[in-house]
């Protein structure tokens, strides 16, 4: 059987359009314990685990295109704003930790739109594992496992969301220190 072309996009499509749904669901009511922060918590799982999905599909079938290597950093980073945003106006994360994230994603987003006609900045191994860090990192502090487990899951759910935010760090560090490599033996292969 043949996978449509246009299935690994609009996954993508999909776990953008999960995010504001996801966000709704978390505020709702006002980060209570109760079966929507549980709903919200599942819907964000889901959603960014089709991250990997949409990937396989397109890699498996040989149907990666330009619009999917744009567009599904996009959705990732849309996704996990999102929950780094509810997390905080919920006082349950500090805001400088979702500041200092969106700051990278942000930028790293703009740059690619910079660079598109140039060149698509598909996600790096090391960007792919700062989303795998924040999707677990957020899976923890979305779910409210301090109601079943007791309270020692914030000491768990702090280690998690400090190893995301190093990789956040480090991994915008290398887009950029790769593209000004990139950058350098463009010029270099142009002057000779």
């Amino acid at each position: 059987m043949a996978i449509p072309r246009q299935l690994p996009n609009a996954i993508t499509i999909i776990r953008i359009l999960c995010a504001p749904v996801f966000l709704w669901m978390l505020l709702a009511d006002g980060g209570a314990d109760g079966p929507l922060r549980w709903w919200a918590a599942a819907l964000f799982i889901v959603a960014i685990g089709t991250d990997g999905i949409d990937g396989w599909i397109a890699r498996r079938n040989n149907i990666v295109t330009d619009l999917g290597k744009l567009l599904d950093p996009i959705a990732d980073k849309v996704l996990t704003g999102f929950a780094f945003i509810g997390l905080s106006i919920l006082g349950e994360l500090p805001w400088w930790v979702t500041i200092i994230v969106l700051v990278r994603e942000i930028g790293i987003t703009v740059y690619r739109f910079l660079v598109v006609s140039d060149h698509v900045l598909a996600a790096a191994w090391m960007g792919k594992l700062k989303t795998l860090a924040q999707g677990v990192a957020l899976s923890l502090a979305l779910l409210p496992l301090w109601t079943l487990v007791g309270e020692w899951i914030w000491w768990v759910n702090g280690v998690t969301m400090t190893i995301a935010v190093i990789l956040t760090i480090t991994s915008g560090i290398d887009v950029v220190v790769s593209e000004v490599r990139a950058a350098r033996a463009q010029r270099g292969r142009s002057a000779s």
